[in-house]
């Protein structure tokens, strides 16, 4: 059993994943994201500092939302957000198209190298060989 103190009201809840917020916070939270979602619906261009304040919430929430791909800015949004790559604005998420597309490239073409080469994730030799960890191997 992995037990921790939630992040938000500090009481003790048993953690499985994600979030270090127990239960009902997080439930909480969750309602929160889908106010600041209506009012985002309803007052289209709106602020991330006007949002915070309509719904009472940090704004720093709303911008980790964003970054999640959970919401999204409006094509006439205030608010810019940018590549964490090359900078340029997006509404959503941490890359550009053109930066998400490089990545996938350059991942497929390791993992197609990789390949080639016979070698895979699963079949990889281990530190120590074919006896496993090379930190308990014995000499000879």
């Amino acid at each position: 059993m992995n037990v921790k103190s939630c992040r938000k009201c500090g009481r003790m809840f048993n953690y499985i994943a994600g979030m270090h917020i127990c239960p009902p916070c997080r439930e909480k939270l969750e309602e929160k994201f889908l106010e600041v979602k209506n009012y985002l619906r309803d007052n289209k261009g709106a602020g991330i500092n006007e949002v915070a304040e309509a719904c009472e919430v940090e704004p720093q929430q709303i911008a980790q939302w964003l970054r999640e791909d959970r919401l999204e800015l409006t094509s006439d949004s205030a608010v810019l957000l940018n590549c964490d790559r090359c900078g340029t604005p997006i509404r959503s998420g941490r890359y550009c198209d053109k930066c998400r597309a490089e990545m996938t490239t350059s991942l497929n073409s390791m993992a197609r190298a990789i390949n080639s080469n016979g070698a895979s994730p699963a079949n990889a030799k281990k530190p120590g060989g074919a006896h496993g960890s090379g930190f308990l191997t014995s000499r000879k």
